[in-house]
């Protein structure tokens, strides 16, 4: 028989007992509580944060600055380099985390193309495409060899008919499918006014085809010395943002029905002069250059002629202009590297 003290001590040890298990009950809540507030918060923010990098990356439509858009340019390089990390981790993990690098070690690293050239043509010009592929530009073999020996990469641009799948696609398809030397732009519709917008398109999906230093647009009826317009290219590559032409100016054309008419001619002053760009047969910009033609693509202005276009796309950017004149294709002049037909 236990003593009423006894009895008294057993009773007060439960009931500190029960109180303890319910401040740990009461304190396992509240930190359930905190921990997922937290989360909450850390989704939203994440959210947030998906949410403006969409908005910067250009999938909802804005004035972009020029800081802006070299930001964002070296954001994608370095999520591209991240993305490469990563494939290359979850092959390792398959291969038992045995480094690729290892066997690759005394491979030759694939060198980054020199420039590539789009000869911008047309459905009509198939013969001065075969002219070019006869004369500078080469078939099969030859123009492979050029792409590994020398980092020329040359295409012929052109978009679609705008009877969508008509004789006139077919036509280009088949000669694509013979040669394989075509780059078809395939949501830009072939017209004479939609030039400027042709070349904006070249310059924009080529730099993000290829991941080359230089991007050339040529007419199809330039030819080019490859191996001196190379070595003209190779001084130049020291310099982060060049735009390279035979560059000039002249008179902006204001009467409707003039060759050269220029709708917007009221934007260039009083003066009716065209601000300083390069010739419209041959011009070359670097690297990101063609990206910031391809990030601002939706915005960009383009003007009666593609070679004022091109030029007022670098007046408010921090770029270089070069004025090459052995780019000026008027003549076989001493030391031109071009010449038109």
């Amino acid at each position: 028989m236990q003593s009423k003290g006894s009895s008294t001590r057993f009773t007060g040890m439960g009931i500190r007992s029960r109180m303890s298990t319910l401040l740990l009950s009461m304190f396992a809540a509240f930190a359930s509580l905190y921990v997922a507030g937290r989360l909450w918060q850390d989704a939203e923010n994440r959210v947030y944060l998906a949410k403006e990098l969409d908005r910067i990356t250009g999938q909802e439509k804005f004035v972009m600055s020029v800081d802006d858009s070299w930001k964002i340019l070296e954001c994608r390089e370095r999520q591209k380099t991240l993305s490469g990390l990563e494939m290359e981790l979850a092959a390792a993990r398959q291969e038992g985390f045995v480094s690729k690098h290892l066997s690759e070690t005394n491979r030759t690293p694939k060198k980054r193309p020199l420039v590539v050239i789009g000869i911008l043509t047309g459905f009509a010009r198939k013969s001065n495409r075969d002219a070019i592929r006869k004369a500078w530009m080469g078939t099969g073999v030859t123009l492979k060899r050029m792409e590994e020996q020398k980092g020329v990469i040359i295409r012929f641009v052109i978009g679609r008919s705008s009877n969508r799948g008509d004789s006139l696609d077919r036509s280009i398809d088949s000669e694509n499918k013979q040669n394989n030397d075509i780059f078809i732009l395939e949501k830009h519709v072939e017209a004479p006014e939609e030039l400027p917008n042709k070349t904006k398109l070249f310059f924009a999906h080529a730099s993000e085809n290829w991941d080359a230093d230089y991007y050339a647009k040529i007419n199809d009826d330039v030819y080019v010395n490859i191996d001196a317009f190379r070595n003209t290219l190779a001084a130049h590559l020291d310099k982060p943002r060049v735009y390279i032409g035979c560059m000039k100016s002249g008179e902006v054309f204001s009467e409707e029905g003039q060759r050269w008419y220029e709708p917007d001619w009221w934007k260039f002053g009083d003066g009716k002069n065209y601000f300083r760009h390069a010739s419209g047969e041959m011009f070359v910009v670097s690297q990101a250059l063609a990206k910031f033609i391809s990030i601002n693509r939706s915005i960009l202005r383009a003007y009666a002629h593609d070679d004022v276009s091109v030029g007022s796309w670098f007046i408010g950017v921090d770029a270089k202009h070069i004025d090459e004149r052995k780019f000026c294709c008027s003549s076989w002049s001493s030391g031109a590297i071009c010449s038109g037909v």
